[in-house]
């Protein structure tokens, strides 16, 4: 389901979460929400990521047990 939708914003976030399944698919009860004020709390945290979890100068290379659980 959904191959070919193009999203963005929350809806994008919210797509990815149930994807990842699990306690993340919890996430969609905020479709729920407008999606002018989801996107508002998107913005707001998109802005701030940096100053709340910091820079990285290069991506994580993830060890075997983590990089299984990606696609190939």
């Amino acid at each position: 389901g959904g191959e070919g939708v193009v999203r963005v914003h929350s809806d994008a976030a919210l797509a990815v979460a149930r994807a990842m399944g699990g306690v993340w698919a919890t996430l969609g009860v905020f479709r729920l929400v407008p999606p002018l004020l989801r996107d508002g709390v998107y913005r707001f945290l998109a802005r701030n990521r940096y100053r709340w979890f910091g820079r990285r100068d290069a991506c994580r290379i993830p060890d075997p047990e983590v990089g299984a659980r990606f696609l190939d």
